[in-house]
């Protein structure tokens, strides 16, 4: 009897969920900047969820973060590759992050996209040192949750001072 070792990661229909995940339904994949091509999986889902009472969203937004950890740690496994350019789930989430609370009129969705966008290119402190410090999909993860955070706030700023 010939035994096959079993991959950490699953069977194949398991690695293509894990990659369709991750990649944000393969837009991970665009040739030109697929960190922004993923980041607008997030608005779809982001109106999804707008509706939502306030703790229902937060306790979705934690799941859809919890989620992202263990999808993108196994994705990079699945890709051979620390947090590979292909896996855009975590702006995904990180654009969840910095539309909390927010409504989602075509300026705020515009101006959350934007400032998310810069955010996570630029890392601010601590954003960078998460991406590097931690573990697996928490480093994939935590520097687009902080540069989500950040966003949110000076999303909020934005809207109480300049009326956006």
């Amino acid at each position: 009897m010939q035994t096959h070792p079993v991959s950490p990661e699953g069977g194949f229909l398991v690695k293509k969920l894990i990659k369709a995940a991750a990649t944000g339904l393969g837009l991970g994949y665009f040739p030109v900047a697929p960190g922004t091509a993923g980041t607008l999986l997030g608005i779809p889902l982001f109106l999804v969820f707008s509706p939502l009472s306030p703790p229902i969203f937060l306790a979705v937004l934690f799941g859809c973060t919890w989620g992202a950890f263990w999808i993108t740690g196994r994705a990079e496994r699945v890709f051979q590759e620390k947090d590979s350019q292909k896996i855009v789930l975590d702006e995904i989430v990180g654009f969840l992050w910095t539309m909390s609370f927010i409504s989602p009129t075509p300026a705020h969705l515009a101006a959350g996209f934007l400032l998310f966008r810069l955010l996570d290119i630029t890392k601010p402190f601590p954003a960078g040192l998460l991406q590097r410090k931690a573990p697996g999909g928490y480093g994939v993860v935590l520097d687009d949750v902080a540069a989500g955070i950040y966003g949110n706030i000076l999303l909020h700023l934005a809207i109480g001072v300049f009326g956006l």
